[in-house]
Protein backbone atom coordinates (compact mmCIF):
# COMPACT_ATOMS: atom_id res chain seq x y z
CA UNK A 1 0.00 0.00 0.00
CA UNK A 2 1.78 3.20 -1.18
CA UNK A 3 -0.74 6.90 -0.35
CA UNK A 4 -0.06 9.03 -3.70
CA UNK A 5 -0.02 12.56 -4.36
CA UNK A 6 -3.82 12.09 -4.48
CA UNK A 7 -3.91 10.55 -1.12
CA UNK A 8 -1.59 13.50 0.23
CA UNK A 9 -3.13 16.11 -1.39
CA UNK A 10 -6.56 15.17 -0.38
CA UNK A 11 -5.53 15.51 2.86
CA UNK A 12 -3.80 19.05 2.57
CA UNK A 13 -6.71 20.57 0.91
CA UNK A 14 -9.00 19.54 3.57
CA UNK A 15 -6.03 20.94 6.56
CA UNK A 16 -6.13 24.52 4.31
CA UNK A 17 -9.84 24.59 4.70
CA UNK A 18 -10.22 23.77 7.89
CA UNK A 19 -7.57 26.15 9.29
CA UNK A 20 -8.93 29.12 7.80
CA UNK A 21 -12.35 31.10 8.85
CA UNK A 22 -15.13 29.09 8.47
CA UNK A 23 -17.31 31.94 7.72
CA UNK A 24 -15.70 32.66 4.38
CA UNK A 25 -15.27 30.10 1.52
CA UNK A 26 -11.93 29.07 0.33
CA UNK A 27 -11.09 29.66 -3.50
CA UNK A 28 -9.05 27.05 -5.22
CA UNK A 29 -6.81 29.51 -6.17
CA UNK A 30 -5.84 30.05 -2.57
CA UNK A 31 -5.63 27.05 -1.30
CA UNK A 32 -3.24 26.72 -4.15
CA UNK A 33 -1.24 29.20 -3.35
CA UNK A 34 -1.23 28.51 0.28
CA UNK A 35 -0.47 24.41 -0.04
CA UNK A 36 1.87 25.08 -3.26
CA UNK A 37 -0.27 22.79 -5.24
CA UNK A 38 -1.48 23.76 -8.82
CA UNK A 39 -4.99 25.32 -9.65
CA UNK A 40 -5.50 22.53 -11.92
CA UNK A 41 -4.68 19.51 -9.95
CA UNK A 42 -6.85 20.71 -7.23
CA UNK A 43 -9.66 21.90 -8.94
CA UNK A 44 -9.68 17.60 -10.15
CA UNK A 45 -8.89 16.48 -6.63
CA UNK A 46 -11.91 18.62 -5.19
CA UNK A 47 -14.42 16.54 -7.13
CA UNK A 48 -13.71 13.48 -5.74
CA UNK A 49 -13.65 15.35 -2.03
CA UNK A 50 -17.32 16.99 -2.69
CA UNK A 51 -19.16 13.36 -4.18
CA UNK A 52 -17.71 11.84 -1.06
CA UNK A 53 -19.46 15.32 0.62
CA UNK A 54 -16.07 15.69 2.62
CA UNK A 55 -16.23 19.38 0.91
CA UNK A 56 -19.07 21.34 -0.15
CA UNK A 57 -19.06 24.49 -2.48
CA UNK A 58 -20.77 27.88 -2.95
CA UNK A 59 -21.27 29.31 -6.39
CA UNK A 60 -21.30 32.58 -7.33
CA UNK A 61 -19.24 35.65 -6.35
CA UNK A 62 -18.66 34.65 -2.83
CA UNK A 63 -18.51 31.48 -3.68
CA UNK A 64 -16.22 28.77 -2.88
CA UNK A 65 -15.28 25.80 -0.51
CA UNK A 66 -15.76 24.53 2.66
CA UNK A 67 -16.08 21.61 4.90
CA UNK A 68 -18.93 19.74 4.45
CA UNK A 69 -18.93 18.03 7.87
CA UNK A 70 -17.37 18.43 11.17
CA UNK A 71 -13.63 17.37 11.32
CA UNK A 72 -14.42 14.41 14.21
CA UNK A 73 -16.83 12.77 11.75
CA UNK A 74 -14.27 12.59 9.29
CA UNK A 75 -11.42 9.82 9.45
CA UNK A 76 -8.21 9.42 7.58
CA UNK A 77 -9.62 6.35 6.46
CA UNK A 78 -12.48 8.30 4.88
CA UNK A 79 -10.00 11.03 3.13
CA UNK A 80 -7.18 8.17 1.65
CA UNK A 81 -10.20 5.91 0.63
CA UNK A 82 -12.07 8.98 -1.44
CA UNK A 83 -8.77 10.11 -2.83
CA UNK A 84 -7.06 6.36 -3.59
CA UNK A 85 -10.06 3.71 -3.81
CA UNK A 86 -9.86 0.87 -1.21
CA UNK A 87 -6.96 0.66 0.73
CA UNK A 88 -5.45 -3.06 0.86
CA UNK A 89 -1.98 -3.89 0.99
CA UNK A 90 -2.77 -6.73 -1.57
CA UNK A 91 -5.49 -7.33 -4.06
CA UNK A 92 -6.28 -10.53 -2.76
CA UNK A 93 -7.57 -9.16 0.72
CA UNK A 94 -10.32 -6.86 -0.36
CA UNK A 95 -11.31 -9.01 -3.52
CA UNK A 96 -10.50 -12.60 -2.88
CA UNK A 97 -11.39 -13.41 -6.14
CA UNK A 98 -8.29 -12.28 -8.31
CA UNK A 99 -6.07 -14.82 -6.82
CA UNK A 100 -6.29 -18.25 -8.10
CA UNK A 101 -4.56 -19.69 -4.81
CA UNK A 102 -7.05 -17.78 -2.59
CA UNK A 103 -8.59 -20.89 -0.85
CA UNK A 104 -5.21 -22.58 0.16
CA UNK A 105 -3.21 -19.37 0.38
CA UNK A 106 -1.37 -19.57 3.52
CA UNK A 107 0.04 -15.59 3.48
CA UNK A 108 -3.65 -14.61 3.20
CA UNK A 109 -4.56 -14.69 6.60
CA UNK A 110 -1.62 -12.48 7.76
CA UNK A 111 -2.34 -10.13 4.82
CA UNK A 112 -5.89 -10.05 6.24
CA UNK A 113 -4.60 -9.02 10.03
CA UNK A 114 -2.24 -6.89 8.62
CA UNK A 115 -4.94 -4.87 6.52
CA UNK A 116 -7.35 -5.42 8.92
CA UNK A 117 -4.68 -3.92 11.50
CA UNK A 118 -3.48 -0.97 9.21
CA UNK A 119 -7.00 0.30 7.97
CA UNK A 120 -8.71 0.17 12.29
CA UNK A 121 -6.03 2.47 13.01
CA UNK A 122 -6.15 4.58 9.88
CA UNK A 123 -10.37 4.48 11.02
CA UNK A 124 -9.20 5.49 14.67
CA UNK A 125 -7.40 8.69 13.36
CA UNK A 126 -10.15 11.65 13.34
CA UNK A 127 -9.51 14.43 10.80
CA UNK A 128 -10.32 16.62 13.93
CA UNK A 129 -7.03 15.03 15.84
CA UNK A 130 -4.81 16.01 12.34
CA UNK A 131 -5.91 19.76 12.40
CA UNK A 132 -4.93 19.21 16.32
CA UNK A 133 -1.41 18.16 15.75
CA UNK A 134 -1.07 20.80 12.26
CA UNK A 135 -2.12 23.53 15.36
CA UNK A 136 0.78 22.24 17.43
CA UNK A 137 3.77 23.54 14.66
CA UNK A 138 3.74 21.02 12.37
CA UNK A 139 3.03 23.46 9.57
CA UNK A 140 5.29 26.38 8.79
CA UNK A 141 3.97 29.45 7.30
CA UNK A 142 0.67 27.53 6.37
CA UNK A 143 2.49 24.72 4.06
CA UNK A 144 3.53 21.32 5.37
CA UNK A 145 6.56 21.04 6.21
CA UNK A 146 7.20 17.51 6.75
CA UNK A 147 5.75 14.77 4.00
CA UNK A 148 2.05 14.55 3.40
Amino acid sequence: MKISTKGRYGLRILIDLATHDAQKPRLVRDIAESQQISEKYISRLIIDLRRARLVRSVRGVKGGFFLARSPKEITLLDILETMEGTLSIVDCVMAPEKCAHNADCTARGIWQKLNDGIRELMRSITFEQIIEEYRKGTAKEGVFDYCI
